[in-house]
């Protein structure tokens, strides 16, 4: 018998032809009982958010300031205008913080809820660096050599401590809160406020910074001492720095005679001189 060769299989279908794909059955899109359970969860929530935001259970009656020892505490309360039994429940802070924050003393501030009734603010205040003194004001300048606050009658110790400087300069009379220093007279001030007569070897008690339109910055050790006239600084020539060159030179030219000086000149770091007080005439001799 003939051997007869293995039987070919034929394509299943013929070239060019789609091969039928098997049909998928999807899961019906009808909710579950765990779908239903978190809708009407998210329905008793958004319920009772609503019933909390309507309720006058917790209105707003007390506001708690904290941190204004510049700033007073009506300014604040002004500024943020909540009237009385305002509902806190979802009360948006970040508006009234930015409020604040163009009062002029402010540099910062945080707003909490303290519920049932209580809104707290802590105020962040601007770091007053000297005290700028014009003619029936003093005002505090903080390191942009922004004016922000008037100095009150009864200053805290830290305020009273600042070093003064009296501007008597015409321009001086248009200053107020919001105004803003010159940077190199904010320079020239701090320099000089900070300076103590024992920097310079004097006895002085103390010192006081005067800047006017006919010496520029002086400094003075009291109504009978000495005066040394610093002058006038600019940004590109004769600069603050040279100041601490002028306070060392100060120091040399009161040396062993502080009680005779009535004037001291310095041209620069380098350049002094100084002005004695007139020699007190001897009395005349009674006659016999």
């Amino acid at each position: 018998m003939t051997a007869r060769a293995p039987r070919r299989y034929r394509a299943a279908a013929a070239a060019g032809s789609r091969r039928r794909q098997p049909r998928v059955r999807r899961a019906s899109a009808g909710l579950s009982p765990v779908r239903a359970g978190a809708i009407l969860a998210m329905l008793v929530s958004a319920g009772a958010i609503y019933g909390l935001a309507a309720t006058s259970a917790f209105g707003f009656s007390r506001l708690d300031i904290q941190g204004t020892s510049l700033t007073a505490p009506a300014d604040v309360e002004a500024t943020l205008g909540l009237e009385q039994g305002l509902n806190l429940v979802g009360l948006a802070t970040d508006p009234l913080e930015q409020r604040l924050r163009g009062i002029p003393s402010v540099k910062d501030a945080n707003i909490s809820i303290g519920l049932p009734d209580t809104i707290r603010v802590d105020v962040t205040e601007r770091r007053p660096i000297v005290v700028w003194a014009t003619a029936g004001h003093r005002f505090v300048v903080d390191v942009t050599g922004l004016l922000f606050a008037e100095m009150g009658e009864a200053p805290s110790p830290a305020i009273a401590a600042l070093p003064v400087v009296a501007d008597d300069r015409q321009t001086a009379a248009s200053l107020g809160v919001r105004s803003t220093l010159d940077p190199v007279d904010l320079d020239a001030a701090t320099r000089l406020g900070s300076l103590t007569p024992a920097q310079i070897g004097s006895t002085a008690r103390s010192l006081t910074v005067r800047v006017s339109d006919e010496k520029g910055f002086t400094v003075s050790s009291g109504a009978k001492g000495w005066l040394a006239v610093f002058g006038f600084y600019g940004a590109s020539q004769r600069t603050p720095k040279l100041i601490t060159g002028q306070v060392q030179l100060l120091g040399a030219l009161l040396a062993g005679r502080e009680p005779s000086v009535a004037t001291v000149i310095l041209a620069d770091d380098r350049d002094g001189t100084f002005i004695a007080k007139p020699t007190p005439r001897p009395s005349a001799t009674p006659r016999p």
